[in-house]
């Protein structure tokens, strides 16, 4: 059976590769490698919501399933005093992501754990949680883990996920509106969209 990039323990052949990304006004350098989602640089979507969320200074980010780590490494680099915890059931991915945020000089403000899902976070207290979903696991899993996040998030926190319009983003975005009691779609483009959705009961 081939590795997905959801697999806790990929088993293909390593092929590591590095390339620099800008992102943020500044040039990031990331380690990737077989096994791990878009290994040949940043994907758009994860450009797209990187470049789109909304983050306050001293905020608690959850990037969760943070393959190498491009999301969470950009905010905490762009917000110096924002703590970011990453996440991936990928344990090939977060060895990587841990990897480039040293070299990328954001460890000090940077946790990274294996978690399939948020079964190993106790931390309830994230103002922000990004998410860009991995669609092939189906909308059963995707769905639970846009209400788990709900339990993760500060009063008035909020969950920021990219979803392409052809993937399910209209039917994900009434979802979220059966978790959240305010949801918005906050950007679109080239088919990609991005949805805040925001803890304010």
């Amino acid at each position: 059976m081939s590795d997905h990039y959801y697999s806790p323990h990929p088993s293909s052949k390593s092929e590591e590769r590095q390339f620099q990304a800008h992102l943020l006004n500044h040039s990031f350098t990331f380690q990737t490698d077989a096994g791990v989602f878009s290994k040949k640089g940043v994907d758009f979507g994860s450009r797209l919501l990187i470049e789109t969320v909304e983050i306050g200074q001293r905020s608690k980010v959850l990037d969760l399933g943070c393959g190498y780590g491009p999301i969470g490494i950009s905010v905490a680099y762009a917000h110096p005093q924002t703590q970011v915890v990453m996440v991936d059931v990928n344990d090939r991915a977060v060895e990587l992501a841990a990897e480039n945020a040293k070299r990328n000089q954001v460890s000090n403000r940077v946790k990274t754990l294996v978690s399939n899902g948020f079964k190993a976070i106790s931390d309830k207290d994230f103002d922000h949680i990004l998410f860009n979903p991995p669609i092939r696991v189906g909308k059963e899993t995707i769905y639970r883990l846009f209400a788990e996040a709900k339990d993760h998030l500060t009063q008035n926190g909020s969950l920021w996920i990219v979803i392409r319009k052809q993937q399910g983003a209209q039917s994900a975005k009434k979802e979220l509106e059966q978790i959240y009691s305010s949801v918005k779609t906050i950007e679109q483009k080239k088919g990609y969209w991005i949805i805040q959705a925001m803890n304010c009961d």
